[in-house]
């Protein structure tokens, strides 16, 4: 009989240890204690207390966030005390004034939250999210403090990368000092604070590697797999610019970090080889880093250094030697300003150089080859395509150089690139085409422009109409098919009406903004084939989203069908279809939000018309 209470007590402990064990949340006035974590609702990722692996000397504590989960090391995405590493049991609390407080064995504090100095009624429990991000809020739902705006050295899917318009100053991952210290390293990676359409990696206050410029588009996507696509997305609002990732349903864990050894790498968790995937790995070689072949000179495709078409080696010597911080000169110097002679050589599929200026006036590339002939100090142009905010849509810009031109590229076919016109003397160029402007001045300017624009036109024309021969003769004999299931959705949509439905088109990149990015607080209903979330377009219409799963093997039928019935159809029992999506993997709905007709049952039920 005592064997057997023993053994129903010991289940019963067991049992409560392990609850106890899995809890993603912390009161206030309860501590985590040492051997104690959270562990969020999901089960995806864990908070509690860590020491480095290859430690040395008495046993170092942090409280960080790690996948859970996943074998082998940890994966630390976050860590809190990054400087003040606890040497004994260390003990975090949730005091009544909203502050998380990390204090070592003898109560001294490690580390701390901001507060908002509200009593205990008022504040609800800290809440590791299934997203990685350690919360804490009111009981009315106002964010005290989220560590998702104190990152380390990882950037998760969720997480916004933020750069303020007004202030200037924006959000940066920083590096670990070595695999074995959590401590701030040399290396930080963030928005480029001087002209917010660039990203940054820094090697102490140097920039080190330096991305393309965003064009107008702002979400990119890769795809991974049949399944798995990741997504980085442009945010702009009036007050800021900033970059958040999101991955597709049921992607494997995707992370981006900093590496102590100055790498920003992309990766991905493998479970077959129970291992992390390095998608991307930058800088991808020696001459990609920042000014890597020195001024005038660029990195191309084989990552040997060159020079820009026009120059040479400033020393030949020093190139020979492998040598390439002194850059290239001119082969032939300009003519003074105003002069006769000057012509601009087309690079193409570059990665154009950093210090660059961008002529909001929207002029047309005519134009904007005149403009810098015109002004003396131009060295370079292109004709790119840049969004500067949220309401500017797709905008064509000027972008001219007026310093060095440094940090050029020859960028993969499969990145693209914009193509650099370089200033050169005519007779410098000889063997490479020019588009010559026999004077600087604006009258003659604009003659040389309109000299070149009929014979560029001519060739655009041939072109277009080569192209448009080509694709009808391709399409005859076959049906039109797409590479994506949601291009060959939309396609049978129209199949099925003959051509005369007509179906509006949302860009993905609003509705990531009009949802914030699918935030889980934004989420009203889910069902079999996704999920429904809250929006609100630019402009202040209100929306509702619904975002098919991409698991769901109904899916596409679900798509087609829906889309068909509402877009024909106008019943005062059916909500209004406003709008449609199908950009890479994603299948999504745009609604009217009607909160008060029973939105759930018009979005999840059966259509009786």
């Amino acid at each position: 009989m005592d064997l057997s209470r023993s053994a129903v007590l010991v289940l019963v402990v067991a049992v409560f240890r392990l609850c106890a064990s899995a809890k993603d949340q912390l009161a206030v006035g309860e501590k985590l204690l040492a051997g104690q974590s959270l562990v969020s609702d999901g089960g995806a990722f864990a908070l509690g207390y860590f020491s480095p692996d290859d430690a040395a000397g008495p046993a170092r504590r942090y409280l960080g966030i790690w996948y859970n989960g996943i074998p082998g090391p940890r994966t630390v995405i976050w860590v809190a005390n990054r400087d003040a590493p606890a040497a004994g049991a260390p003990t975090l609390a949730l005091a009544s004034d909203s502050r998380l407080v990390l204090s070592d064995a003898d109560g001294l504090v490690l580390w701390n939250t901001t507060g908002v100095g509200s009593s205990s009624s008022q504040t609800a429990p800290a809440e590791l999210g299934n997203d990685g991000n350690l919360l804490i809020q009111l009981l009315d739902g106002t964010v005290v403090w989220q560590s998702f705006d104190h990152p380390t050295d990882t950037f998760v899917p969720g997480m916004k990368m933020r750069l303020s318009y007004r202030t200037g100053k924006g959000d940066r991952i920083v590096s670990w000092r070595s695999p074995g210290d959590p401590a701030p390293g040399r290396f930080s990676y963030g928005l480029d604070p001087s002209t917010s359409q660039q990203l940054l990696m820094w090697n102490g206050t140097r920039p080190y590697w330096r991305t393309p410029i965003w064009r107008s588009y702002a979400v990119i996507s890769m795809y991974v797999s049949a399944g798995t696509v990741i997504y980085t997305a442009i945010v702009r609002t009036d007050e800021e610019i900033s970059m958040v990732i999101t991955v597709s349903d049921g992607a494997a864990p995707t992370r981006c970090v900093v590496t102590s050894s100055g790498r920003f790498q992309l990766l991905s968790w493998n479970g077959t080889v129970s291992a992390w995937a390095t998608l991307q790995s930058w800088p991808s070689s020696g001459c990609s880093t920042y000014s890597g072949c020195g001024a005038y000179g660029y990195c191309d495709v084989t990552a040997a250094c060159r020079c820009l078409d026009g120059f040479e080696p400033a020393s030949a010597a020093e190139w020979s030697a492998g040598r390439f911080e002194q850059g290239c000169r001119r082969k032939q110097a300009l003519p003074p300003c105003g002069g006769i002679g000057i012509g601009f050589v087309a690079m193409p599929g570059m990665k154009v150089p950093d210090k660059f200026s961008i002529d909001s006036t929207n002029r047309s590339a005519g134009e904007c080859a005149a403009r810098c002939a015109a002004t003396c100090s131009c060295v370079a142009y292109a004709y790119a395509n840049v969004q500067s905010s949220s309401t500017d849509g797709q905008l064509i810009k000027c972008v001219v150089w007026a310093e060095e031109l440094v940090d050029a590229q020859m960028m993969d076919a499969r990145w693209g690139g914009e193509t650099l016109y370089l200033r050169v003397p005519v007779a410098a160029a000889s063997t490479v085409p020019v588009l010559a402007l026999p004077n600087t001045g604006r009258n003659s300017s604009r003659r040389g422009v309109k000299t070149a624009l009929p014979v560029l036109s001519s060739v655009l024309l041939l072109t277009c109409i080569l192209f448009v021969w080509f694709w009808r003769f391709r399409a005859k004999g076959r049906k039109a098919e797409s590479q994506y299931e949601n291009t060959n959705t939309s396609s049978k949509i129209r199949a099925d009406h003959n051509g005369d439905l007509e179906f509006p088109s949302i860009r993905f990149a609003d509705i990531v903004a009009a949802t914030d990015n699918f935030s889980k607080t934004l989420m009203v209903g889910r069902g079999g084939f996704g999920m429904v979330y809250k929006g609100t377009l630019d402009g202040g219409q209100v929306v509702a989203v619904k975002r098919l799963s991409k698991d769901s093997d109904q899916g596409a039928e679900e798509f087609k069908n829906e889309a068909i019935l509402i877009a024909k159809l106008q019943h005062r029992n059916l909500v209004r279809l406003l709008g449609c999506c199908t950009e890479g993997a994603e299948k999504l709905l745009i609604y009217e939000y009607l909160p008060n007709k029973g939105l759930n049952a018009i979005l999840f039920g059966t259509y009786n018309v």
